[in-house]
């Protein structure tokens, strides 16, 4: 009988995803011999002998129908002269000095844990337990190959029973290297002591208290949610007025406090388990929960632990993020009780380290399309295949909502959500990830460090110290023009059209950027188009008080002295304060000229009395979309004209409308909608002459303002009844999670912006 023998390389996700006893499985059911072993490089390295139509088989059903978790990005096919082997083993891990690739990242408890943590069992509610199908993966990996003596579970030897389960190909608990029982795996403490930890949280959480709890990437702060006494406690201890907390609870309970799509039950069921921003149920909730909003974020228990704190409470948590407003997240149990003292009542930790910090996706939709608020936890650090002709290349992003970016052999690798790189701390946490995920990857150091092009950027320095050290090329990336080469290059384009609506970015010139339409054609970014500058009095200090951006408007509008000053005092802004506006616009003192969309709704926002004090990122844009929801837009025209050699959208025309409509006693709703509609209308006017000018076929949106539903769908249906294809990020985020993939590939390609 022939026999053929073939070597297969597995690469991409395949390690920590069930692969190995996979292949077992296949192999053995089709009489196969030969093995199957983990490689240093995160590959799996598979050969296989028998009859050619059997082998043929085993290699269409490999690369067709791998495990869930697995992603395969390339297999390579070697011959080799048969042995005659006929039985199939899994052979010991194969180390690779040096070596490094692609990681798993963490994912929600299959359905199999589940039921094992409720029913009768050894591992009845054991509140870490997982199997090769589910669990904590990039957050306790510290080497590859992926084995458990590389992972924080070091710590925790097997029991006999969890050996044997371990050891047994036909177990779905083969080499899964997070499994564990109470009998040998990590332990529960609450408030420092293991005795009845689980209950007592659960007994403190149903009083209305505050609970630090330790999970897979971080600590959440924990509360009820259907009750104002413990949120408002929350909120005023950690000094977050305003901003949304996310809230957890059982699948069979979404409905009663949202009222989620059947595209956004896909979403909250999907193995990330992302937080997913749906419509709020009205009453359900406290409004203390997200205040001047009328969406959620509502995600499902993905831990072991999680699903027991619902099975036991049957109320929604409050599940927000363990940190300090701009620091990161609180992993280590000392730390955890020391910075959640004041603002915790108490803490429920446990005794597995936590390697990599990583924080909770956040995801909506948004012009038809599933876009990322924030993406972390169960996304990352999955590589996005793309060759950008150099070695290797690190890009390190902006200064708010940051991610990095690692290039190495034909992929970049998207790092977890690291937040706002503006203190020590949370450069510490930049550094420690980078050094972290360039030791997995082991990618080698870059030749190329990219970075935003503002100058006083702590990632912009930390750009030059890494060059310095790496003997590497520094290419500042003018902040827009990323999220442009991102948008593209994610549907694998080069050419196109790409309209960013954004909040802040340092310009060529200079000047703050934020509303911009881009051709861009062989490896050149042009600036076709912008919104109108407007002045912002007060520079950044406009953007904590919208009005100062709403008087901005009024002055580009023609509103001067008197009119201005009564103007603002009438909206709330001090009689000081309106003086120092009004002469800061006068004498073109500290009022530097902004064409940004975001400060554009900031100002709608403040005129309307929807928000006048930001307190987080993107809190009047956000304040406004909700109060825009019930309201009808009204037909105002925009103006598109030519200044400066490029089109520019005039929405200070469209701003003094606004302001005359709401004199007249138009309803706030329909001017917040129409707001929106004109914003999106014009942006789309620009685009499609652009693109017309160019001969582009593609359209794209990106930035901040992308992800408001809204301005998105207008968008989308003005640029696709002229026949256009339109896109957006899907990958990465369209916010500033993005950029340092724009950066990348725009330092990787070589290419550049004309103003």
């Amino acid at each position: 009988m022939t026999r053929v023998r073939q070597r297969l390389l597995v690469r991409g996700v395949v390690q920590g995803v069930g692969f190995r006893p996979y292949v077992y499985r296949v192999a053995t059911e089709l009489h196969l011999g030969g093995s199957v072993c983990n490689r240093g490089d995160a590959g799996v390295e598979v050969v296989v002998e028998g009859p050619p139509e059997a082998v043929a088989t085993f290699v269409e059903r490999v690369r067709r129908r791998p495990p869930q978790l697995a992603r395969i990005e390339q297999i390579e096919i070697e011959s080799l002269d048969p042995l005659g082997q006929s039985e199939f083993s899994i052979a010991p891990s194969r180390d690779a000095a040096g070596a490094g690739g692609a990681i798993p990242p963490d994912t929600t408890i299959c359905a199999e844990c589940v039921r094992e943590l409720r029913e009768a069992g050894r591992y009845h509610g054991y509140w870490a337990t997982s199997c090769t199908d589910c669990g904590p993966r990039f957050t306790v990996i510290e080497g590859l190959p992926y084995d458990r003596p590389q992972t924080s579970m070091r710590d925790f030897p097997l029991c006999s029973a969890c050996a044997a389960e371990y050891g047994n190909p036909l177990d779905r608990r083969y080499h899964a290297q997070t499994t564990a029982c109470p009998a040998c795996g990590p332990r529960l403490a609450f408030d420092g002591a293991p005795a009845d930890a689980f209950e007592r949280a659960v007994g403190a959480l149903r009083a209305g208290e505050i609970v630090a709890v330790k999970g897979l990437g971080g600590t959440h702060l924990a509360c009820r949610a259907d009750d104002d006494g413990p949120v408002g406690r929350l909120r005023a201890r950690l000094g977050r007025s305003g901003q949304p907390f996310a809230v957890m609870t059982r699948e069979e309970d979404v409905e009663a406090i949202a009222i989620p799509s059947a595209e956004m039950w896909g979403l909250l069921r999907r193995p990330e388990r992302p937080i997913v921003v749906l419509g709020q149920r009205p009453g359900a909730l406290p409004e203390s929960v997200a205040p001047g909003l009328d969406t959620v974020g509502v995600m499902l228990p993905y831990s072991g632990l999680q699903v027991l704190l619902l099975d036991q409470l049957r109320e929604p948590l409050v599940m927000t993020s363990g940190n300090l407003p701009g620091l990161p997240m609180w992993i280590a149990n000392d730390e955890i009780v020391a910075c959640s003292r004041g603002i915790a009542d108490h803490t429920l930790t446990h005794d597995r380290r936590i390697v990599a910090r990583c924080d909770d996706s956040v995801v909506r939709r948004a012009g038809g399309r599933t876009v990322f608020l924030r993406r972390s936890r169960g996304y990352t650090p999955e590589r996005f295949p793309i060759d950008l002709g150099v070695a290797s290349l690190l890009a390190l992003g902006p200064e708010t909502g940051v991610t990095f970016a690692l290039y190495a052999d034909r992929a970049i690798t998207l790092s977890q959500h690291i937040g706002s790189v503006d203190s020590l701390d949370t450069l510490g946490f930049l550094r420690e990830a980078v050094e972290h995920l360039q030791r997995l990857t082991a990618a080698p150091p870059p030749r190329i460090v990219a970075c935003d092009l503002h100058p006083q950027f702590m990632t912009t320095r930390l750009a030059r110290e890494v060059a310095d050290t790496a003997g590497a090329q520094v290419i500042a990336v003018q902040h827009h023009a990323a999220h442009a080469a991102a948008t593209l290059a994610e549907h694998g384009l080069e050419d196109g059209v790409v309209v960013v609506l954004d909040g802040y970015g340092y310009g060529d010139d200079g000047a703050a950027w934020g509303g911009e339409t881009f051709a861009v054609r062989d490896g050149v970014i042009e600036r076709a188009a912008s919104l109108r500058p407007v002045p912002l009095p007060g520079g950044d200090l406009a953007t904590r008080f919208p009005l100062r951006a709403a008087a901005g408007y009024l002055w580009a509008a023609g509103f001067r002295g008197d009119a201005l000053r009564e103007r603002l005092a009438a909206r709330g802004l001090a009689d000081a304060a309106a003086d120092v506006v009004t002469q800061q616009l006068a004498r073109a003192v500290n009022a530097p000229a902004t064409t940004s969309a975001g400060r554009f709704l900031d100002a709608v926002a403040a005129w309307l009395g929807v928000c006048r004090e930001r307190t987080y990122e993107g809190e009047p844009a956000m304040r406004l979309e909700a109060a825009a929801r019930t309201g009808c837009p009204l037909a105002l025209p925009v103006t598109v004209g030519e200044a400066g050699g490029r089109l520019e959208v005039d929405l200070v025309s469209v701003f003094a409308s606004l302001v005359e409509m709401e004199e007249e006693g138009v309803p706030l709703a329909d001017l917040a909608a129409t707001a929106q509609a004109a914003l999106a209308r014009g942006a789309a006017a620009a685009a499609i002459r652009v693109a017309k000018a160019c001969g582009a076929t593609t359209v794209g949106l990106s930035g901040g303002v992308a992800v408001n539903d809204a301005i998105a769908s207008e968008y989308w249906r003005s640029v696709e009844a002229n026949g256009l294809r339109a896109v957006t990020n899907l990958f990465v985020p369209c916010g500033d999670g993005g950029v340092s993939f724009g950066q990348a590939v725009f330092a990787g390609r070589g290419m550049r912006l004309v103003p």
